[in-house]
């Protein structure tokens, strides 16, 4: 299986996208390059499904109990666990007007965690179709993976080649919580409108970045971190127009300026919505601190402090040096050339979104799932050029996928 040759023109880290070529040798004869990728895509579900289905049959013959449980489970409502009931409870019933509240006041979890893109376009295609919600949320979501993975492989091109984008592509559809593609949740349209909007900045079309990254704040969390990449890029252009070895006209500039914006107020939108719709100033930040008490007890929302406050919650100063450590490490991966040859808008909007994580984010088990929109990053050399190294990651994460959908799954939440 190959995917063509990787250019070896080192790519102009803030200059013109490569030209990908427009068919590519794949499993021996010459096709569309899309057309590679989605059937790349289709043989990762059919994986997926045989393995969610094979578990699916085993735990009704064998009575099972789901950590998750549904009456009369089917396979759908099964790939709609967990967080999919909260979706199903918004295309029901839309958001509660009131906040659930436990004896103490305290608020408890509920639907103005989730946002409202995902459970829209599903009620579009429950209308439609006349499909309930599970099967309906179900096939969205492979739509949106397939789209997310055709982005993605163009992205990647775009800077480090055809062959680089194929695996990282590969990579991305066939690791460990590659499952989530195809649950019925909001991640496989999150990350095509994210790849999406980081491909119009790649190409340097800033106004097509606007709906991506607006619907992408409405869709799930992480999406201020494309405001603050493209304020990066901006910033590093300007530098370069300094340096004279950019053009950087000031129509292109006030473009940047009123996409960064208006997507930063989109990104800021669903906490004032909720406190506007449920009465409580603080609604979504205490929706959200609500799925922390089980971990670190009731506490305030302070940026930039979850992390510490888990780790030194078990682990004390050992702990906190943990997260230093982790911390150090994301920057020295980014500073890496290999990394940096995917382009000055990959590292940034990395570096965003790696900053949301850690400063809003409380680290559990979700964290491997909240770090699949880094996938473009799976595209550097370093990963991709040695033969061994780029099969043994795809066989690790294929061994690691079962592992993951029971652990992650079907005992415990993703």
């Amino acid at each position: 299986m190959t995917a063509g040759t990787t250019s070896t023109r080192r790519p102009e880290l803030l200059g013109r996208p490569m030209a990908v070529p427009r068919r590519l040798r794949f499993a021996g004869r010459d096709v569309p390059w899309w057309a590679a990728v989605l059937v790349l895509y289709a043989v990762s579900r059919l994986l997926t499904t045989t393995l969610m289905l094979a578990l699916f049959i085993t735990a009704n013959v064998a009575h099972w109990d789901y950590a998750s449980p549904r009456m009369n489970p089917t396979f759908f409502t099964f790939s709609g666990s967990w967080d999919g009931s909260y979706y199903s409870q918004i295309v029901e019933q839309g958001y509660p007007t009131s906040l659930p509240r436990d004896s103490d006041g305290s608020v408890q979890q509920n639907p103005w965690a989730f946002l409202p893109l995902f459970p829209m376009v599903v009620r579009v295609v429950m209308v439609l179709t006349g499909l309930s919600f599970y099967p309906a949320g179900f096939a969205v979501a492979m739509v949106f993976g397939a789209a997310a993975s055709v982005v993605l492989f163009r992205l990647v091109a775009a800077r480090a080649g055809v062959s680089s984008a194929f695996w990282a592509t590969a990579f991305f559809c066939f690791g460990p919580l590659s499952f989530v593609l195809q649950i019925a949740y909001a991640e496989s349209m999150f990350f095509f409108l994210m790849f999406a909007a980081l491909l119009a900045m790649i190409q340097r079309k800033y106004w097509l970045m606007l709906p991506f990254g607006v619907a992408a704040a409405f869709t799930r969390p992480g999406a201020l971190a494309l405001p603050l990449a493209l304020a990066i890029v901006l910033v590093v252009r300007m530098v370069l127009v300094r340096r004279g070895v950019d053009a950087f006209r000031p129509r292109e500039r006030l473009t940047m300026l009123l996409t960064g914006g208006l997507m930063a107020l989109a990104g800021l939108a669903w906490p004032i919505i909720a406190a506007v719709v449920t009465g409580t100033g603080d609604a979504y930040v205490a929706t959200e601190l609500s799925w922390w008490t089980g971990f670190i007890g009731t506490v305030a929302f302070i940026p930039l402090t979850p992390w510490f406050l888990l780790s030194w919650r078990y682990l004390s100063i050992l702990g906190a040096l943990i997260v230093l450590a982790v911390v150090a490490g994301f920057a020295w991966v980014l500073a890496r050339p290999s990394v940096r040859a995917l382009g000055t808008e990959t590292v940034a909007y990395a570096a965003s979104y790696g900053l949301y994580l850690f400063a809003v984010f409380l680290p559990q088990q979700s964290t491997f799932r909240l770090l699949l929109p880094l996938a473009p990053l799976a595209g550097a050399r370093g990963l991709t050029r040695h033969r061994t190294a780029r099969k043994a990651v795809l066989i690790a994460g294929i061994a690691l996928q079962p592992v993951a959908i029971v652990l992650l799954w079907f005992i415990g939440y993703p």
